[in-house]
């Protein structure tokens, strides 16, 4: 661990001394994020740091001066949107000082960064995921060379602490408790461009949680590719449930999400701290991928469709009112109508909540590209589709459980078309209702009166 302060300071008092000279008496920036909740945490940290050197945060990026696209690479589409981004804005940097940076997981493949060299010359910064506390550092040297500058690690062991943050809401924020993975998926290329498993200390998580917490934060979504490997790599280790224990204790502190778990360890030392502490949304998200032993093995899971079964049995027997979703790939290679058909069947046995579905995306790089067996998009299409028909008609009865239950819920927006604040439930669903926008970060009860699918309409009971 190492500490922000001792290793950038120094740049970000350089650029406040000099971005006058190129931008005026009111330089503006702006971070746009595509991907996870990993990758919107880093851009907090990338907007702090910015605002720190004396930025303005103006969410534009055609009038922006500095304009960084944190990137996502896990599926192909991503990366054809900030293609599409960037060429939009080629215009707005000819005879300017506008700078665009492109960082995140698509820089630390090689191939992407060559094709943006060649294709997007006016893109001046490109760095990649390990070295997001460099920015100041890298834009200053952008700035006063004029030159592009180019820095993609291709692994690193350091956590930087301290970072400099702005928080995108002010009652609610993700907390990093790991960083990278070691589980290798066959379709995954998260390993490649996040670098292996690395914990924060348990103390560093603990004082960051209780400044968010003094600072107005109620509640917090503890993050990690597994959180169910929390503690592993350090000295006196911690168990993820040992840490849930702690982190309940801090008393202001009034909800706990966590994502994402692996259901190769979950433990049932997790099922019971979820049980026997109210802190801790009644909410799992456990990916399964798919229902198939066959396909399991290919996708190195490193579980069984019944091992999972049996997983879910666990959590719903000893947690009340608890809501299960999940992640299923479809059309993985040499996916069959019988292997699809076991996913379907997991899929009503289990009776998920919702589940995030996706067509499988070849992923230069990863084990799963390279089979042989591809499955033909039209027949990949289709099964998607079914598959959404079991997964709407599964949440949708689930859901009409809740009406004319009163539930505890966040206000977390206001909804400008529909008039109406939106809040979300412990089981992670949203709620809209009327009232007045001072509510927003407040708890407030909330009646269900209906039942719209993936959401549901309510009034607040005073």
């Amino acid at each position: 661990m190492i500490t922000y302060d001792d290793e950038q300071l120094v740049y970000i008092n350089k650029i406040k001394s000099i971005i006058k000279n190129y931008y005026g008496d009111n330089p503006t920036c702006t971070v746009v994020t595509f991907g996870c909740q990993m990758n919107a945490k880093d851009s907090e940290k990338l907007l702090g740091i910015l605002l720190q050197c004396g930025f303005i945060d103006i969410n534009d990026e055609e009038n922006a001066d500095i304009v960084i696209f944190n990137t996502c690479t896990v599926r192909e589409n991503a990366n054809q949107r900030l293609y599409g981004r960037i060429g939009q804005l080629k215009k707005y940097c000819d005879n300017s000082n506008k700078i665009i940076g492109i960082c995140g997981c698509m820089m630390q493949e090689k191939d992407e960064v060559d094709l943006i060299q060649k294709k997007y010359p006016f893109i001046k910064l490109i760095f990649g995921t390990f070295n997001v506390y460099k920015i100041a550092e890298l834009l200053y040297n952008v700035l006063i060379n004029n030159n592009k500058v180019i820095e993609v690690l291709d692994n690193t062991n350091k956590i930087v602490e301290n970072l400099p943050s702005k928080r995108k809401y002010s009652y609610k924020c993700g907390i990093n408790i790991m960083y990278g993975c070691n589980n290798f998926c066959s379709y995954c290329i998260v390993p490649y461009v996040r670098g292996r498993e690395r914990s924060r200390d348990k103390n560093d998580i603990i004082n960051e949680i209780n400044n968010v917490v003094n600072d107005g934060v109620v509640e917090v979504m503890l993050l990690g590719q597994n959180v169910n490997s929390y503690g592993k790599d350090i000295e006196n280790n911690i168990t993820f449930p040992e840490l849930l224990n702690e982190i309940c204790n801090i008393d202001k502190l009034k909800r706990i999400r966590f994502m994402t778990s692996h259901p190769k360890d979950l433990s049932d030392e997790l099922i019971y701290v979820i049980k026997n502490n109210n802190k801790i949304c009644r909410h799992i998200h456990l990916p399964v991928q798919s229902g198939s032993d066959r396909i399991l093995k290919l996708m190195n899971r490193k579980y069984t469709r019944e091992h999972y079964l049996n997983l879910i049995k666990k959590i719903k027997n000893n947690i009340d009112n608890v809501s299960i979703t999940t992640d299923i790939i479809v059309g993985f290679p040499t996916e069959t109508e019988e292997d699809f058909n076991d996913t379907l069947s997991l899929v009503k046995e289990v009776e998920f909540d919702s589940a995030f579905t996706f067509k499988y995306s070849k992923r230069t790089g990863t084990k799963a590209a390279e089979m042989e067996g591809q499955v033909p998009d039209n027949t990949v299409s289709e099964r998607f589709e079914r598959l959404l028909d079991v997964i709407k008609n599964i949440s949708n009865k689930n859901n009409n459980k809740l009406v004319n239950k009163l539930c505890d819920c966040l206000v977390e927006d206001i909804d400008d078309e529909k008039k109406l604040l939106v809040g979300r439930l412990s089981n992670n669903l949203l709620v809209y209702f009327k009232g007045n926008y001072n509510l927003i970060g407040s708890f407030v009860n909330v009646k269900i009166t209906k039942n719209n699918g993936f959401y549901f309409d309510g009034d607040i009971i005073k």
